[in-house]
């Protein structure tokens, strides 16, 4: 049984980490647009009451890991995602799943999906970074693809993807050039690589899945 069926919005406590990279306002304002109320985390007390967490990010995978690291806030995202609680990653949040990213210079990740951030190879006629719309194709069902077809167009910004270690973790793919993960996910952990706050309905239908899943696939 799920949080949909279990619990009603009042009960749960969506957090946002607020790092001060990137899309943290659109985040927000996504989630307001879907009644919910978030918190912004910017420290490792804001963690006591969430249910669920948000990992936000643009910019590069580095500095964000060294500003987590200087906050101490890693360990409290760990130790959350360890307790089984449902935590999604966006863009460069999606990337900092991963062990480890080679986005200027080498460095840890948070960990949780096993992989690494790597660039996109070097294709003639095709702009990078890779930005714009494109279509998401689905691999395998998840509770935050719920009424949403395959092959629909999401918002992306991206240099940089997710190369998983285990193919089963991949839930969504997305052509550009090479064949990259858009969507990844391991039990309670799940990552997007575009913004779904820039989805418009799709998007925000992605954000309020997510919002009200328990975690169990």
């Amino acid at each position: 049984m799920g949080l949909r069926q279990t619990l009603s919005r009042k009960e749960l406590s969506i957090g946002i980490i607020d790092i001060g990279m990137g899309n943290i306002g659109s985040v927000y304002n996504a989630l307001y647009s879907q009644a919910w109320d978030p918190i912004l985390v910017k420290c490792a007390e804001d963690f006591d009451e969430l249910t669920h967490l948000i990992i936000p990010g643009v910019g590069s995978y580095a500095a964000a890991m060294k500003i987590l690291g200087d906050w101490n806030l890693i360990d409290s995202i760990i130790d959350f995602a360890a307790e089984g609680k449902p935590t999604l990653g966006i863009c460069l949040g999606m990337q900092l799943l991963s062990d480890v990213g080679f986005e200027g210079m080498e460095a840890k990740g948070l960990g949780l999906i096993e992989g690494e951030t790597v660039p996109f190879e070097k294709i003639r006629g095709l702009s990078f970074p890779h930005i714009g719309w494109n279509e998401v194709l689905q691999e395998r069902t998840h509770p935050i693809l719920n009424g949403i077809k395959s092959g629909l167009d999401f918002y992306f910004v991206n240099g940089f993807f997710f190369n998983p270690v285990y193919s089963d973790t991949i839930i969504a793919t997305t052509d550009y050039g090479q064949l990259f993960p858009s969507i990844i996910g391991k039990k309670n952990v799940v990552g997007v690589q575009f913004h779904p706050e820039k989805s418009q309905t799709s998007g925000l239908k992605i954000i309020d899945n997510f919002c009200l899943w328990d975690g169990k696939c």
